[in-house]
């Protein structure tokens, strides 16, 4: 009966989402990793850590030469990703913001990006006060809205930075629109999708449209908090052979290790990315009910103003959550501070329950101004819900809310 119940709620759950992928959790496990490539047959793919590799004769090589140019258990990593991400082929490197700046070397000065105004506190850091100093125009614009883009667009722009959802700010852009409405400017235009909050099991950028689909790894496709990473997919030939070569000349390569854990927590994505979604969907809900919460923002809720977008292109959603906090800067702080299962840390996308302040921490270095237009106010909280039982989550978060505003049931 118990079993049956499960079931049910689970079909709850993601009902009106996108079909989930075929074979997902089958390829997760499987490509990349076949024995056949190593001559001991190893299930698992071997950490390779030499730096260099004999060659037979000068110049006439096994395949690998130096490490930074390829590695065989990168290469397995690689593989893993880019059959996750529907695409031909992908790229590691040693964070998201590797990833940032590799593919923004695709261009050149006087070049024009223009980005999603809400995005990843280091994003907006990296194009407002490097990529400008290297020539590159850099404009921001609400892809929530088409039109917006398409206004945003110049003869020089050669980048669409998307992000959905955002960070912090949950908005989810419809990846199809806006890829068409920048490709119909211009079909040169390279349109990057950072995938960090969804994973390559709720969203496919590539199916949608996009050139590129990036990710922090660090976050969910490893899943594990113990590695940083970055990642990007593609399709076409002449951008991979591009990013290819940046990967090595730039220099930003991940360690064979970091590939290894990272490649080890693609094989439990899926479980993981269900259990994110199941809690948070239960804590999202909580919090909408409660007297103390002034608003929460979460896609996988029908008060989400994009939330005919997000089941339409997704599959689920992750276990990221921002919401309002009554009161005032001593609220949010007090909620902060009273949290036991929570941790109060920065990142996302691992096992265990996280909470942050963007104001103060993740996007502190987005300008005052900004933050105030985004709603990145002093009342605003974003939770990384994690794996732990439901129950808990939920009771700590009402202890935490009790000890922020105690006269307020």
């Amino acid at each position: 009966m118990d079993q049956k119940r499960k079931q049910n709620e689970q079909s709850d759950l993601f009902a009106g989402f996108s079909t989930a992928y075929k074979s997902f959790a089958t390829e997760a496990i499987h490509i990349g990793q076949e024995p056949e490539q190593w001559k001991s047959m190893a299930v698992v793919p071997p950490i390779s850590l030499s730096t260099t590799f004999k060659q037979l004769a000068p110049g006439n090589h096994a395949g690998y030469e130096y490490s930074r140019s390829g590695n065989p258990t990168r290469n397995c990593l690689e593989a893993a990703v880019a059959a996750l991400d529907g695409a031909k082929y992908c790229i590691a490197v040693a964070s998201g913001l590797a990833a940032t700046v590799t593919i923004t070397h695709l261009l050149k000065s006087g070049d024009g990006i223009v980005c999603m105004d809400d995005v990843y506190g280091g994003t907006n850091r990296y194009f407002q006060r490097i990529a400008t100093e290297g020539g590159l125009e850099v404009s921001f614009a609400d892809f929530t809205k088409p039109e917006l883009l398409k206004a945003a667009l110049k003869a020089n722009t050669k980048l669409v930075w998307i992000e959905t959802p955002t960070n912090p700010m949950m908005k989810v852009v419809d990846i199809k629109a806006c890829s068409e409405v920048a490709h119909e400017y211009n079909k040169d235009i390279v349109v990057v999708v950072d995938n960090t909050f969804m994973s390559a099991y709720f969203q496919r950028p590539l199916a949608l449209g996009a050139d590129i689909c990036m990710y922090s790894a660090t976050k969910y496709m490893n899943g594990h908090s113990d590695v940083v990473m970055g990642l990007a997919s593609m399709n076409r030939d002449d951008l991979y052979e591009r990013l290819k070569f940046l990967q090595n000349a730039l220099g930003c390569v991940p360690s064979p290790f970091d590939c290894f854990l990272c490649n080890r927590g693609l094989k439990t994505l899926h479980l993981r990315m269900e259990r994110h979604f199941k809690n948070a969907m239960a804590a999202a809900k909580f919090l909408e009910a409660d007297a103390r919460v002034e608003r929460v923002i979460f896609p996988g809720l029908p008060s989400h103003p994009q939330h005919a977008v997000m089941k339409k292109q997704c599959t689920g959603c992750p276990g990221m959550i921002t919401f309002y906090i009554k009161g005032k800067l001593e609220h949010a702080t007090a909620f902060l501070s009273n949290l036991k299962l929570f941790a109060i840390a920065e990142s996302l996308g691992g096992y265990e329950s996280l909470a942050e302040h963007p104001a103060i921490m993740t996007h502190a270095s987005v300008p005052e101004k900004e933050r105030i237009v985004l709603g990145i106010s002093d009342t605003l909280i974003r939770l990384s819900v994690g794996l732990e039982d439901e129950e808990d989550i939920i009771e700590d978060l009402n202890q935490a809310l009790a000890a922020a505003h105690p006269k307020t049931k």
